[in-house]
């Protein structure tokens, strides 16, 4: 007899079509959906299914990778706060915490960095690929088509089982993202394509490749460096988002890592993922002036308007980010001078932090609310913000894919749905149908 054995926690389900009970088992403070499986009115019956819109409350995998507590306010990278590592740490040093689960010693970091580095060039015709796109194409499509490209650069990227290859696929995106999207945008705006420069840091390299004009060598701010290696860190991975999710369900298929990428890349293009800090800009330059803050917050409660920037899927408090953010844009201003859009922002956060209506229904800013402003004053367009996004969270969306395929309880994606279309009909031929 064991002693001191913990008792198996279950759940007792009663179905009243007929009477049964069923005891579920609870794991984790979870239930598996296969267990409801058992649950049938009869043996030709197939089952209670469970039905999750945009899952909601449905956990997908067992992840190690990203702790979020929505109601504390808590974002965790492996156990390790985010205030920590976005004020000590540098983004390719969170890159490494994530895919390898562990923070770096000196000589891991000083590997780490070098094979990134070595990983920074693209193939020459990877330009002549993007000079197909027309003059005006948004630098997010460019972007989707390019990562979906390198699969066919690399083809050795289909050995997924090898962990040298996968690792090796790993640098080679990290390396390369900043360079994708940053000749994404100079096509976009018809300027020169700029290589990369390995002296410098990964931020300050892309700063280089985005502005550098006819100076020999281009020295990024060290302030704004900063502040963009930052906000890489504060991308770098957010749990089951709709991106994360994307990797994974097009990863379960076995598909290359640069193909299941770009899928996530796509997902951000959307104005509800990565283009939400845009929408943000907007709605500022909208307001135009603090003297209209309190009237577009009155139709916000009216329902004629939304605010954008503020509430979260997850977080029910402030989001964590956006006070890191919040800090940073102080420094960045002092450089670039003050938004002139701030004031509304701070005049904005004040009322809805206040007053019942927002605090009642937790709308605390997220991290949106302010990356934008912060991203404007540093001379990125709108149009690049989702490609900034998509920088930072290419460690996140590596490890979650890595993760995905090293764990036997996943196979290839493959949702239920409740079916609401028509019973069995009989066929009419063409000649007979009104």
């Amino acid at each position: 007899m064991v002693k001191n054995a913990k008792k198996e926690e279950t759940l007792t389900l009663i179905d009243n079509r007929t009477g049964r009970s069923y005891e579920i088992p609870i794991q984790s403070g979870t239930l598996r959906a296969m267990d409801l499986r058992q649950v049938k009115i009869d043996e030709s019956d197939f089952g209670m299914v469970s039905y999750d819109p945009a899952f909601l409350n449905t956990a997908t995998c067992r992840s190690a990778i990203t702790f979020i507590d929505g109601d504390k306010g808590i974002l965790q990278y492996r156990g390790y706060p985010i205030e920590e590592l976005a004020e000590n740490s540098t983004f390719v040093e969170v890159a490494y915490l994530l895919i390898h689960g562990e923070l770096p010693s000196k000589f891991q970091l000083r590997v780490w960095i070098q094979d990134i580095t070595q990983h920074t060039m693209l193939h020459e015709n990877i330009k002549k690929f993007m000079d197909g796109f027309h003059h005006d194409a948004h630098p997010m499509g460019i972007l989707v088509s390019t990562v979906s490209g390198l699969s066919t650069f690399y083809p050795d990227a289909k050995n997924i089982d090898d962990p040298a290859c996968r690792r090796l696929q790993v640098v080679r995106l990290i390396g390369k993202m900043p360079t994708l999207a940053a000749l994404a945008y100079r096509h976009s705006v018809g300027k020169p394509y700029v290589y990369p420069d390995n002296d410098l840091s990964y931020s300050g390299n892309f700063l280089s490749m985005m502005f550098k004009m006819v100076e020999r060598k281009y020295n990024p701010n060290p302030i704004l460096e900063k502040a963009l290696d930052v906000l890489l860190i504060l991308h770098a991975d957010h749990e089951q988002n709709a991106s994360t999710n994307v990797i994974r369900c097009i990863g379960s298929s076995h598909v290359d890592p640069f193909s299941a990428a770009a899928g996530a890349v796509a997902t951000l293009y959307g104005p509800l993922h990565g283009g939400a800090n845009e929408q943000v800009l907007r709605m500022l330059a909208e307001i135009g002036s603090i003297d209209n803050v309190k009237g577009y917050i009155d139709s916000v409660k009216k329902g004629e308007r939304r605010l954008m920037g503020f509430g979260h899927r997850v977080y029910r408090n402030y989001d964590p980010r956006a006070k890191i953010i919040k800090r940073i844009a102080e420094h960045v201003f002092e450089v670039t001078g003050r938004n002139p859009l701030l004031d509304i922002a701070l005049e904005l956060e004040k009322i809805a932090l206040n007053e019942d209506y927002f605090v009642q229904r937790k709308l605390y800013p997220n991290v949106d609310f302010y990356t934008g402003l912060i991203y404007q004053a540093m001379g990125f367009p709108m149009e690049l913000f989702p490609v900034l996004f998509a920088i930072g969270r290419v460690p996140g969306w590596m490890a979650q894919w890595e993760e995905m395929l090293k764990d036997s309880e996943q196979k290839i994606a493959r949702p239920r749905q409740i079916y609401t279309g028509p019973v069995v009909r009989k066929y009419i031929p063409l000649d007979k149908r009104a």
